[in-house]
This record gives structure tokens, sequence and C-alpha cells, in this order.
């Protein structure tokens, strides 16, 4: 039987964690993007939109792998839409707490590749702007917490890629390729 897999993609707001992807789903593979679960105002593109008594009643169930609040939102990654996205191929789940990341991969049975995208917080700062965000600040407030948040947890990434200095395309070469060795070595 071959293990489930998933590429858990952390790092702070705007480090690239949907270019990547996007680049990841261009490879031809079977790359499925894992949409959240969002209860609160701001972005919907990217999440499946819910309410507040949905996500008390998957917590209530013991769905719930991790819960986080940012944004004045509530974002949840939940078995059911885990299983959905693994019956679907790979899922891509996009993270900016280390604890979630501890969560996930502790909480949910798969091999996963676990992936730092990182970028300088002025860039964080020049590409909110660029593409939009009326809530830059509080972006820049997130990439704080997440570099507070690497120094608090270190944790032993599978990959680390400066996507200033690394082309989309190359990083989700580079993860595709680090999933299919371990694939190898799993079936070896």
């Amino acid at each position: 039987m071959i293990e489930r897999q998933g590429v858990v993609l952390y790092g702070p707001p705007a480090a690239g964690k949907d270019t990547v992807t996007a680049a990841l789903g261009e490879l031809g593979c079977s790359y499925v993007p894992f949409a959240r679960l969002k209860a609160g105002p701001g972005r919907t593109a990217g999440y499946r939109m819910s309410s507040a008594e949905r996500l008390a009643a998957l917590e209530a169930a013991g769905d719930v792998i991790y819960a986080n609040r940012r944004y004045n939102a509530v974002y949840v990654i939940d078995r059911p839409g885990l299983d959905e996205a693994c019956a679907a191929g790979v899922p891509v789940v996009h993270l900016g707490q280390v604890a979630g990341v501890r969560a996930l991969v502790a909480g949910y049975p798969a091999a996963w590749l676990s992936v730092l995208l990182w970028c300088p917080r002025e860039v964080t700062a020049a590409r909110s702007t660029a593409r939009g965000d009326v809530d830059t600040d509080a972006r820049l407030a997130a990439w704080d917490a997440t570099e507070q948040d690497l120094e608090r947890d270190p944790f032993a990434w599978d990959l680390r890629v400066e996507t200033t200095v690394t082309e989309p395309a190359d990083a989700a070469r580079r993860i595709d390729q680090l999933l299919k060795e371990r694939a190898g070595a799993a079936s070896a």
C-alpha cells in the first residue's frame, strides 16, 4: 500500500505559498491546493467559507486538526477536507504557525514534506502592496509573528527556500523531486 503524501508550505505572508503551489500544479502532477475552512471577514479566494457553528461541530466531532485566529477570522485544517484532498492527489497545505505544522504532521497520517518559504519583511510589504492587500500592516505584524515563531520553536524543515532568489518553478521542481525520492525510498 502506498502511503499518503502531502506538502506543507510554511512561511510569512507573501512569501510565495500561493505562487509555489501554482507552480506545483503546473508540473502536471496530482498536487491539490488544500483550501482551509475559514469563518470571518477578509479574503474568500482559496478558502472554504464556513460558519462558527460548523467549525464548532467539526471540533466536537474531533475533526479539527488545527485551528488558528488571524485577521479577525478563524482558519481550520479539518480531517474531512484532508481526506478529500488526499483522495484527489497530494494536498498542499499553507501554514504560518509552527504549531500548525506540528499539529498537522502529528495529527493526520501522511508522509508530510515540510517546506519553509522565506522572504525578508520588506519583500512581504512590497508584495502585499502590489497584490492590493488592504491590510498590509496586519500582514507585516504576521511576518513579525512568524519570525518570532521560528525563534521560539525551531523545526527541522525538509527544505528551505528563499523566494527572493529561487524562481517558483525551481522551488516546485525541488519539492516534487524530494517527494518522489521519499516515495521511492519508502517503496524500496
